[in-house]
């Protein structure tokens, strides 16, 4: 790990704030958006390694009953959760837990904006929140120190998420219409991230020890960390911090329009979620169901359930280019939709992968044994061509349109539907020792189908408040 203070990471930065936007070096974008993906790729290689893995390791190993009692604070943290949910089976414990992890990492970003906005600044809090998150998953390598380990992950990502976002879209102009296709790109790093970590966490996790695989996920963390503080000097120039006196100026106030659209983006944030819950239950009850009722034998060789998740990546990568290039040859022809018209028809042919999975469901129920991993390709195909218009999309709609002055804290506010959501993806997990599959599936259908169709809806009825403050807009005649 780099010595470089942070102060001197900072001091690195050229002085010149006016570092053209106009950039184009990196596929028509500036260079700067390269190391942030690169970064990023390493960032979420450790968390999607540590995704892969959690829900099985908890299920099948560090919550049976021979093994919770050496887990340091664990009795408090069961008593909490069944005072609320009643007592809960090894595997409905697993997923509350895994929700409960797979949503804060998505609401700490709004307190890690807020101390990078109002205090340290983007470069600090990234450093900051890198080193905890690596220091996490070495923890998880001890049965003791689970919770010590969520902890520390769970303030690292806080630190690191949202600002690492933000200062994407502080590469380019607010009417810059690159923005949306420099999101996407961005997370096209983060697929290839969600291929590799369970070809490699998790088959080191399920094949050699669980310890492995959360140590390789670690390693990745650190290597993210030097890729970040290697390419600082392309990244977005921060203003310098001075202190508060009674002679500074004051900090500009929100006008009426930024106020309206704060308020706006804020009260979609349950259709957000909504819209999420079939994606995000592929990391949760996805596994545990394929592990009863698919067949994994591949040539005599079982493959580990982990390897879902790396089939889907693959097909969300594949289907996030194809996106990109749909987009673009629609550009040329046509006027292309703005962001919340785009989740919203992505919500909609979201909800088709569960639908299709409630018809796996009906030949399971029939008696015809287990079901083809063909399935699983059906299901990644749909959900990830939809998905692709949904989650980096926000990103960059949530990044245009926040107030000055609190774009990382913006990007928090954007990551509590992904928190609400997981939590909520936890409970309706642990349905599936209640629910038949053809029941579980179609609720998550109609979840997502619902939340697609109120985006649209908000786009009639608001579409005009999200305007771009720059963009004219047209009486009706």
């Amino acid at each position: 790990m780099s010595s470089i203070p942070l102060d001197a990471a900072a001091a690195a930065v050229p002085s010149d704030t006016s570092r053209p936007r106009s950039d184009r070096a990196f596929f028509g974008h500036p260079v700067g958006l390269g190391w942030l993906a690169f970064c990023e790729l390493w960032e979420r290689f450790s968390y999607y390694g540590m995704q892969a893995l959690l829900v099985l390791y908890l299920s099948n190993f560090l919550f049976q009953p021979e093994n919770i009692v050496h887990v340091n604070g664990m009795d408090v943290l069961r008593r909490a959760i069944e005072s609320v949910t009643g007592p809960r089976s090894p595997q409905q414990l697993a997923s509350v837990v895994f929700g409960l992890y797979a949503g804060l990492v998505y609401l700490t970003p709004i307190f890690g904006g807020l101390l990078a906005d109002r205090v340290l600044g983007r470069t600090k809090t990234v450093v900051i929140g890198a080193s905890l998150m690596a220091l996490g998953h070495f923890l998880m390598a001890f049965e003791a120190s689970f919770l010590p380990a969520i902890g520390c992950l769970l303030l690292g990502v806080g630190c690191f998420k949202g600002n690492i976002a933000a200062q994407v879209g502080d590469l380019y102009a607010p009417g810059d219409k690159r923005r949306a296709s420099a999101f996407q790109i961005f997370m096209l790093a983060v697929q290839v991230a969600v291929i590799l970590a369970p070809l490699v966490c998790g088959t080191l996790g399920e094949k050699v020890g669980w310890h492995w695989g959360f140590g390789a996920a670690g390693v990745g963390m650190v290597i993210g960390l030097v890729v970040y503080l290697a390419g600082r000097r392309w990244l977005p120039v921060e203003a310098p911090r001075q202190a508060a006196s009674k002679d500074s100026a004051p900090r500009a106030k929100m006008s009426g329009n930024e106020r309206a659209r704060l308020l706006l983006l804020i009260a979609i944030i349950p259709l957000l979620m909504g819209s999420i819950v079939g994606n995000q239950q592929f990391n949760n009850a996805y596994p545990l169901w394929s592990q009863k009722y698919m067949d994994l034998v591949l040539f005599g060789w079982e493959i580990p359930v982990t390897w879902l998740q790396a089939v889907d990546a693959f097909m969300s990568t594949a289907t996030m280019i194809g996106s990109l290039a749909f987009w673009r040859w629609w550009a040329t022809r046509r006027r292309e939709p703005d962001e919340i018209t785009k989740m919203g028809l992505g919500a909609l042919l979201a909800a088709t992968a569960p639908l299709l999975l409630v018809l796996a469901a009906v030949q399971i129920e029939s008696g015809h044994g287990k079901i083809s991993f063909a399935w699983t390709l059906g299901y990644a195909l749909l959900n990830d061509l939809g998905f692709a218009n949904i989650l980096p999309v926000g990103l960059a709609l949530y990044s245009r349109a926040a107030p000055r002055n609190l774009e990382g804290m913006m990007i928090g506010i954007y990551y509590l539907h992904l928190f609400i959501g997981n939590t909520f993806v936890g409970w309706l997990a642990g349905l599936l020792d209640v629910l038949p599959g053809t029941q579980f599936w179609a609720l998550h259908a109609l979840l997502v189908a619902g939340a697609g169709a109120g985006l649209l809806l908000v786009k009639l009825v608001f579409g005009r408040v999200l305007l771009p403050d720059e963009a004219p807009v047209t009486k009706a005649a």
